[in-house]
């Protein structure tokens, strides 16, 4: 089955302006938000790079090379994490079959975005739910934060640089008309290497407590 690869969707994105600077990059874009986040200067909208999508021609193509939605993503989700139900043993493998049958192929150097510790089960699941908004990953990395108990829970953001031809998986529709258009979302299903090649500690220089940071892993996936 022959598959098509998605065009570079931060060619076409970037430049980007925020806060009255041009960044050329996503990583770039990023550290400046994760930089604004840490002194409280700024309080990053996902809603404003969201609106930047929409508009974008390529993210169009992105969105509507798919019937996926967000419905369909928390099923698929939903029924990759269950253990007890015998009966239904085959039903996540039937269903990821279908998916990959109509995922394409990421582009070379296109970066993804992903809040909180990277699962152990990625590696083996090769599943992973991305986003190309910078802004929903740091929002998301602040909701898990503010769950979490224990002391010293930093903000854990992932940057992944996709740099392998087989990288498969399509980017979900969202509804327009709810909260869920702020997502942005990448389903990624399936690769042959996720390797973490950096780990950057992002700190305030006005604080040395260890909860007045950010821990930016920037990973490879092939």
């Amino acid at each position: 089955m022959s598959r098509s690869i998605l065009p570079l969707l931060d060619s076409s994105l970037y430049p980007q302006v925020w806060q009255q600077q041009t960044f050329t990059s996503p990583q770039a874009l990023l550290l400046s938000m994760l930089s604004a986040t840490l002194s409280k200067n700024v309080t990053v909208d996902a809603s404003a790079f969201t609106k930047q999508l929409l508009a974008d021609d390529v993210y169009q193509e992105w969105i509507n090379t798919t019937v996926f939605g967000r419905y369909l993503h928390r099923n698929f989700t939903a029924l990759y994490q269950q253990t007890e139900d015998s009966f239904n043993t085959d039903m996540p493998a039937l269903f990821r079959q279908e998916l990959v049958r109509h995922a394409q192929y990421l582009p070379l150097k296109q970066v993804l975005f992903f809040a909180g510790d990277m699962p152990k089960s990625v590696r083996q699941t090769k599943t992973l739910t991305t986003t190309v908004n910078p802004a929903t990953a740091i929002i998301n990395a602040q909701n898990l934060t503010q769950k979490l108990t224990v002391n010293n829970s930093r903000l854990i953001i992932n940057q992944i640089t996709i740099t392998g031809k087989q990288v498969l998986g399509f980017a979900i529709r969202h509804n327009k008309r709810t909260s869920e258009r702020l997502r942005n979302e990448v389903l990624i299903l399936d690769f042959q290497d996720l390797r973490l090649v950096n780990e950057q500690a992002i700190e305030d220089i006005k604080k040395s407590n260890i909860d007045d940071s950010i821990l930016l892993r920037s990973y490879e996936l092939r």
